[in-house]
């Protein structure tokens, strides 16, 4: 039987979100994407995220933290800011 994750999954890396911060990847690993929602737009009655901030910043907590940002991006909205937190996880794992 599989192990239940405590937090939802997307791609099999876990997504926790605090306020307008989300976070995809795993802080056990040696890579993590935080995403910073900046603003919002109505859509039928529902709040959607339209500007979203992307980092994907190493998890090494002896260093100082801005030289843990290894790259940035901005993109209109939550799926193509998720979409491309993907592509950078995939790749830092890769170049181990």
């Amino acid at each position: 039987m599989a192990k239940k994750s405590p937090f939802f999954l997307y791609k099999n890396r876990p997504l926790v979100r605090c306020k307008d911060t989300i976070y995809y990847g795993s802080m056990a690993d040696e890579y993590v994407v935080m995403m910073q929602i900046h603003g919002t737009k109505t859509f039928e009655d529902m709040k959607m995220s339209d500007k979203v901030s992307i980092k994907l910043i190493m998890t090494d907590e002896t260093k100082n933290p801005l030289e843990r940002i290894v790259k940035t991006s901005e993109k209109d909205g939550l799926y193509k800011a998720l979409d491309i937190a993907d592509i950078w996880l995939t790749d830092a794992t890769k170049k181990k």
